[in-house]
């Protein structure tokens, strides 16, 4: 038997909730075995996603039919993929995800579950969603399926109704893609055209808004170079399909990176530093900030991109050769550790801390499911001690950008404030913020300090 999208689309979701994979992995894996047309693999996308970021929606709805808690894991995911279809999906017939789901479930769980999923899903497409709640908090959390603790973190960062409700909505939503023009091989324009004959659609920076200055403690307010340098970079693409099979891509001229990660990126200023600079990525990753950094830096200018796991750090290298960048020296390395294989002094490091991740809840939303309130408090721990050791290693008169995909005032403004009383000689020179329906962005808080030089 053929492989559906909506096989796909069960086998990634029981992956994600039974073994703690993540979504994107997951469907990217299951995806390449599938052999599915891309109109499926689309479906197959959509479903996934769509689950994951509806999932107490759909849960409320199938709750007036069924007993989630004793509906047996197979049954609910396949309960969940067909009430997204019946609820929020205009294209599908009623019909088409009742029968497969009920199918799904006769094939791997047996014929009497199978029936039960028939009944719940026929009472379901008859009755539709329930009415949602009238006190607009809770109509707030059950329309944007978000726990009430991420509402909270939300409405403390933003204050106003209308704001909260509009940044819930669109962390809802699926992200935008955005690409980082390699400025060493290509200018925007070149790149714009060449994603135009590749039959993509292609808008600039400036569709997606300003970036909007954080509250700070005096903080200033005038960008540090950041809006010419991300209009030289950052481009929002449509209809590309996958990244990977474009020939632009493969040749170098871009990669993809959020527009709020750009702006990190934009706020170090790298390309002001002279040569012989020391540069840390300090977080690295798979290396999308620091290949940014290094595009930017004067010719000798080192960029050690230093991680703790030596895989993502491969991702890294291998990132940094298809751009054609010789900057970028991967260390593998513990940063808490005084001994660390890194220089003893950098005149700029980039932070790009663990942490919650809510502000990218866009691409990630599984983790709306597994975290709780007490998460934050871990990570600002974690960030506090990151920041610490990477002070010990800024140079006199040195810059630290720090930066974190969330928008927690724990690891954000707070996180600061309390590392520049630990730290007096370190100044604010700039905090911003990004949030998805102001800028098109991920949610990132990020601000930029320097070291007094004696």
């Amino acid at each position: 038997m053929a492989t559906t999208a909506r096989d796909v689309a069960r086998r990634v979701l029981a992956r994600v909730e039974q073994g703690g994979a993540w979504a994107t992995l997951a469907l990217d894996g299951e995806l390449q075995r599938s052999g599915l047309a891309d109109r499926d693999r689309r479906l197959a996308a959509e479903l996934v996603y769509g689950v994951l970021r509806h999932r107490a929606r759909l849960d409320r709805a199938l709750a007036r039919h069924a007993t989630l808690g004793r509906t047996p894991p197979a049954a609910l995911i396949a309960l969940r993929v067909a009430a997204y279809q019946l609820l929020l999906l205009d294209r599908v017939p009623a019909h088409a995800a009742v029968d497969d789901a009920v199918a799904a479930v006769r094939r791997g769980v047996g014929a009497k579950v199978a029936g039960f999923v028939n009944a719940v899903l026929r009472k379901l497409a008859a009755a539709g969603e329930p009415p949602l709640p009238d006190d607009p908090r809770q109509q707030l959390e059950v329309a944007c399926s978000m726990p009430p603790w991420i509402v909270d973190e939300l409405a403390a960062a933003l204050g106003e109704p209308a704001a909260l409700a509009a940044a819930a909505e669109a962390l809802t939503r699926p992200a935008p893609l955005w690409i980082r023009v390699n400025r060493r091989r290509a200018t925007v324009d070149e790149v714009r055209a060449a994603l135009v004959a590749e039959g993509a659609t292609v808008d600039d920076a400036a569709t997606g808004g300003a970036v909007a200055p954080a509250v700070g403690d005096g903080a200033a307010a005038e960008p540090a170079a950041t809006a010419p340098l991300v209009a030289a970079t950052a481009l929002r693409v449509t209809g590309l399909g996958d990244p990977a099979t474009s020939p632009s891509f493969r040749a170098g001229l871009w990669t993809v990176q959020d527009l709020g990660a750009q702006y990190v990126d934009a706020l170090a200023d790298a390309g002001a530093l002279p040569a012989g600079a020391r540069v840390l990525d300090a977080c690295a990753g798979v290396g999308g900030k620091a290949t940014g950094l290094a595009e930017v830096v004067a010719d000798g200018v080192v960029v050690d991109a230093a991680d703790v796991a030596p895989a993502k750090l491969a991702l890294a290298a291998e990132a940094a050769a298809r751009l054609g960048l010789t900057a970028v020296h991967p260390v593998a390395c513990d940063l808490l550790d005084p001994a660390a294989p890194l220089a003893a002094a950098y005149d700029l490091i980039l932070l790009d801390a663990p942490c919650t991740g809510l502000g990218v809840l866009r691409r990630h939303p599984e983790a709306k499911w597994r975290l709780a309130a007490a998460d934050v408090a871990a990570a600002a721990a974690l960030q506090a001690r990151l920041l610490d050791a990477m002070v010990a290693r800024l140079a006199p008169g040195g810059t630290l950008i720090y930066s974190v995909c969330t928008f927690t005032r724990a690891e954000g403004a707070a996180q600061i404030a309390a590392l520049r009383a630990r730290h007096p000689t370190l100044r604010l020179r700039d905090e911003r913020v990004t949030w998805p329906h102001l800028d098109g962005a991920d949610a990132f808080y990020m601000a930029r300090l320097t070291r007094d030089a004696c």
